[in-house]
């Protein structure tokens, strides 16, 4: 049996995911996928100026972009710089559209599992489509958010926000 979890809805718990597809719990492999669905529907990102609340997905690949706001695979997920990226228009799901309306001072909410972090953005940056340097680790817990800029294709809008503790 094929499960593709991503596509069901939330769960209030494991059991109830192991009951409606009849799982068998002991499974490491049952595990990795359980894991797999309590991180989705405990991860996501909020933006209260812009109202936006959208769930996150691994990876940037344009099905996952048509869907979710994408992770870039190779920064972190719960502490020091972590990257996200999303469409801002021309798709049907086009959750940075207005990334551009965001101010220095404005929070994000970013939630993993069960822990959630408040951000303040800091810096709202155009860089080249090939400058990566502002998705490296940090010292500091810290977002990243890049999406495209309107009729420019080689330039990215790119916002950071450090947490707030």
């Amino acid at each position: 049996m094929l499960l593709n979890f991503k596509s069901e809805k939330s769960y209030q718990s494991t059991n109830e995911i192991i009951k409606k597809h009849n799982i068998v719990s002991n499974s490491s492999t049952t595990n990795e996928l359980l894991e797999d669905e309590i991180n989705f529907n405990e991860w996501k990102l909020e933006i209260p100026k812009i109202n936006l609340v959208a769930n996150i997905s691994e990876g940037t690949s344009k099905e996952i972009l048509n869907n979710y706001i994408g992770h870039f695979e190779e920064t972190k997920k719960d502490i020091g710089n972590i990257g996200l990226a999303a469409h801002n228009r021309g798709y049907q799901v086009n959750y940075f559209e207005k990334l551009k309306d965001l101010k220095e001072g404005d929070y994000i909410y970013y939630t993993y599992k069960e822990t959630k972090r408040t951000y303040v953005i800091i810096s709202r940056l155009i860089i080249k489509d090939t400058e990566w340097s502002n998705l490296e680790n940090t010292e500091d817990n810290r977002l990243t958010l890049i999406t495209c800029v309107e009729n420019k294709p080689k330039l990215r809008r790119c916002v950071q926000a450090i947490e707030v503790k």
